[in-house]
């Protein structure tokens, strides 16, 4: 017993001192590292920080390496990188970290051309996370995407794609969210939330107007101030109020002149002058054409200059400017305190990204949820769906290898799924390719879904063979696809291949054909009136296979609303023609005042133009009644309230959405929406706020947001061609901001 004592005892004392000395050591900590104090504020934080680094260190931070493959000629990046799209060493003295970029606009991107054997969870296309109009879904996405980045050891992603869909032929509009500023600023912004919540910096991309692909390194923008304040930059000012981005990342064209990643109008005096914006503005890859210029316009690092650009401006140019005076020791100051409050402030110092388990099914079921709630029911004549699994006996599966996968989009932000390519070999297999499908098969899910069912795929290659399979089976899908990527833009808005007498021919052989279509932006559709209904369901993204047969089964009620508009033709369209686009001479400009700040459903509204589906739109399995707007002012904020019931038989979500038409406007802006669930007979009050900044108008002379006050017109309904009485209020006018 004395024995056991006297151990324990000496145990105790042991303990006891070991706990001292880390309580000394932890107190000890902050006097060595005073930065590493969480207490402390960002701002303070990096503020100790920056007062110990050496020149040579702030010069490190400000420029990456490419973290990806190079060629012979090409000199090595420093050791301790993870194949991807940047690197910076960590300076260990500091205990600053190796910062670790990856490509990630829909999951961790690049793994196959950067990390071979690698693979990660494929969000669906940025027009299905839009398309929910649901934030709380962007925010899951977001999060989903920067707790993968982070198990495998990234700290930062190069996410938040914002530019707004003016052009529906942009090759990269399947990145994007929406043609509209506050729809796209909002869900966009939730995503780049959620990101940060793992402790993972997120960029947003691409400030400014990089609205197409075409002659995208070269072509000059043009476009007022007012306009792009109301429409593109309006968006990006919304998203970075909502999700707070460690950095922006500026675009390759020029604006109104002067390249984007060295023009002061965009860095200096709209995004940290007026927005206040306290992260860092990284190049994108390329877009760096100086040193002092870039520097004092407001350029804050230089992406992987000793591949991308035409020589490492952030080193010795810019060592130089310094020593001649042309830039201020201040501004390195000013460019490295930024970069270190970002990751001070998104928890990357305390939360160290290395590798880890990841949960793939649970993110699989995220993707997959993105697409439930994000496909748009386009057409369904007759009530043809939901299908009654049940009662099908035969069913043909027809085209775009949906016996194999689901097509994904193309260029930096493709990821690679487990399982690889599920189509490999097809053309281009290069740059912005491989033309990749997913390895979730339509095909399988389906014969899942019906298993009593005979169910049998063509490929559609030969288009007699097909019809004739349609017209001996019960139903018929045709899956139709048109890629697209990064660094091109489409020539039209037609379907390649001969798919138009596809699915021609099938809908002649049965009338009951649906047509699920796999495509970027908005696609000619010929034969709509043929088809018994029409799926949209963009890139799918993860376990689509599964995301499809549930929409179709009925098991998941459609409930996504276009993101953008969709035109029956180019003709439409404020530039019909896109000069440059598929080869030939690429313009020197491009004229966005022609439509100005009236992107997209405004357009169509200013020249009276009844586009194919409105923006908005999407069908149900259920009915809703929309009614009793009502409008509040107190304070400064516009509330709008309105009643939404399910009057069908299914549960099922909707969408309120609240336009609104200023003194003076011809046209109506959305100026809030909400997204209800509601079960059968089920209805909700829903109390929704609108942005001021929607209410108001950017005045150019003032400098700010001005509400002109008077009468505002404000209309909700189920889309933007699809409103409710409207609703007279009168607001008190203000000053600016």
């Amino acid at each position: 017993m004395k024995r056991k004592a006297g151990n324990a005892l000496r145990c105790a004392i042991v303990l006891g001192l070991a706990g001292w000395m880390g309580l000394a050591m932890a107190q000890q900590a902050p006097a060595a590292h005073p930065w590493s104090d969480a207490k402390l504020s960002p701002d303070q934080r990096a503020d100790l920080l920056l007062k110990q680094l050496t020149q040579d260190d702030k010069f490190q931070l400000i420029r990456s390496y490419f973290a990806g493959p190079r060629k012979p000629e090409d000199k090595p990046a420093p050791p301790g990188y993870i194949g991807s799209a940047g690197y910076i060493p960590a300076i260990e003295r500091l205990g600053i970290p190796a910062i670790q970029e990856s490509d990630a606009g829909l999951g961790v991107a690049s793994s196959e051309r950067m990390r071979p054997g690698d693979y990660a969870t494929p969000l669906p296309a940025g027009p299905v996370t839009a398309a929910t109009w649901d934030p709380k879904a962007a925010f899951r996405g977001g999060a989903m995407i920067g707790g993968e980045a982070h198990a495998k050891g990234f700290n930062v992603l190069l996410a938040g794609g914002t530019n707004l869909m003016r052009e529906p032929r942009n090759g990269r509009n399947f990145e994007y969210a929406s043609e509209d500023p506050l729809l796209a600023g909002t869900m966009v912004g939730e995503a780049i939330r959620g990101i940060e919540s793992q402790h993972v910096v997120s960029t947003i991309k691409h400030f400014a107007l990089n609205d197409q692909e075409t002659a995208r390194t070269t072509v000059d923008v043009r476009i007022g101030e007012q306009a792009m304040r109301e429409s593109d930059l309006l968006a990006f000012e919304l998203a970075i109020e909502r999700g707070k981005p460690g950095s922006v990342m500026c675009s390759y064209n020029k604006l109104n002149g002067d390249w984007a990643c060295e023009n002061d109008y965009l860095l200096n005096q709209v995004l940290k002058r007026d927005w206040k914006y306290p992260g860092f503005v990284m190049s994108d890859w390329g877009g760096v054409h100086s040193a002092a210029k870039a520097v004092n316009a407001g350029l804050d690092q230089e992406s992987a200059a000793e591949i991308f650009d035409k020589q490492i401006y952030f080193d010795a140019p810019l060592r130089d400017a310094l020593a001649k005076g042309e830039v201020k020791q201040s501004r390195i100051d000013d460019m490295t305190r930024r970069i270190l409050r970002s990751f001070f402030a998104a928890g990357v110092f305390e939360h160290p990204a290395k590798k880890a388990p990841i949960d793939e099914k649970a993110n699989l079921a995220v993707a997959r949820e993105t697409l439930e709630a994000g496909a748009v029911l386009l057409r369904n004549q007759n009530g043809l769906l939901p299908l009654d699994a049940a009662k099908l006996a035969s069913v043909a599966v027809i085209g775009a290898h949906a016996d194999k996968g689901v097509l994904a989009g193309g260029g930096s932000s493709l990821v690679t799924a487990k399982g690889g390519n599920a189509v490999p070999g097809l053309k281009p297999t290069d740059w912005p390719g491989p033309v990749t499908y997913h390895p979730y098969a339509p095909l399988k899910a389906l014969q899942s879904m019906a298993p009593q069912a005979k169910v049998q795929f063509a490929g559609g290659e030969d288009v007699a063979a097909a019809a004739a399979l349609a017209a001996k089976s019960q139903v018929a899908v045709v899956f139709v696809q048109k890629w697209a990527g990064e660094d091109f833009d489409a020539r039209d808005l037609s379907l390649p291949d001969g798919q138009d007498a596809l699915v021609a021919a099938v809908a002649k052989a049965n009338p009951r054909t649906i047509v699920v279509l796999e495509n970027g932006s908005p696609v000619a559709m010929p034969w709509l009136e043929q088809a018994g209904a029409v799926l949209e369901v963009w890139y799918p993204g993860g376990d689509a296979g599964n995301g499809i047969a549930n929409i179709l089964s009925g098991k998941v009620n459609p409930s996504g609303r276009l993101p953008l508009s969709w035109p029956r033709d180019v003709s439409q369209l404020p530039r019909p023609e896109l000069p440059g686009a598929g080869g030939g001479t690429p313009p020197e400009s491009v004229d966005y005042a022609i439509e100005g700040a009236n992107v997209g459903y405004r357009w169509y509204q200013s020249k009276n133009i009844q586009p194919l589906f409105p923006f908005g739109y999407g069908l149900s399995y259920t009915t809703f009644e929309h009614g009793g707007l009502k409008v509040d002012a107190k304070g400064g904020k516009v509330t709008a309230t309105v009643t939404v019931r399910n009057t069908g038989k299914r549960a099922g979500a909707d969408v309120a959405q609240v336009y609104v038409q200023v003194p003076g406007a011809k046209v109506r802006r959305l100026a809030g929406f909400a997204k209800v669930f509601l079960k059968p007979g089920e209805q909700r009050v829903l109390s929704i706020p609108l942005e001021r900044k929607l209410l108001a108008d950017f005045d150019t002379v003032k400098h700010g947001w001005v509400v002109r006050g008077g009468e505002y017109v404000v209309s909700e309904g189920r889309s933007s061609a699809d409103l409710g009485a409207p609703v007279a209020t009168q607001l008190a006018g203000d000053g600016t901001k």
